[in-house]
């Protein structure tokens, strides 16, 4: 007899997701969005307007930012990030970040696990 396998499947089914038949969430007058999730993880399309500004925070979810369009200056740890067209960057769990759009920006943010607080609108951070 060979080794035992355990089949591991998800409760959830396949579920194909089309951009422009999601609601675009108008966040702040600056910044709006649109959420797909699934079990574990949530990748959002971000549009930010030159000069927003995503105020410090940090979370639990594993962040990638990449910019599809337009530039975002980062502050972390002290230091500033450029991240612009066709870069990704990386931010581990619970490292305190702030953004700001250096024009307008188009961006993808995939996090894991889950940002709760974005789904139940308890990301008060944008309005400091």
């Amino acid at each position: 007899m060979g080794p035992v396998s355990a089949q591991h499947t998800s409760t959830e089914p396949v579920r194909l997701h089309r951009w422009d038949e999601i609601a675009l969430e108008k966040v702040t007058e600056m910044l709006s969005r649109k959420i797909v999730t699934g079990e574990r993880e949530m990748i959002a399309q971000v549009y930010l307007k030159r000069g927003c500004l995503v105020p410090m925070h940090s979370h639990e979810s594993e962040q990638m930012t990449y910019v599809l369009q337009g530039a975002l200056k980062f502050q972390i740890g002290g230091e500033e990030i450029t991240v612009r067209e066709g870069e990704v960057l990386h931010i581990p769990s619970w490292v305190e970040h702030q953004a700001e759009a250096l024009e307008d920006t188009f961006e993808l943010d995939v996090f894991s696990p889950i940002r709760q607080d974005w789904l139940d609108h308890t990301d008060d951070y944008f309005h400091r």
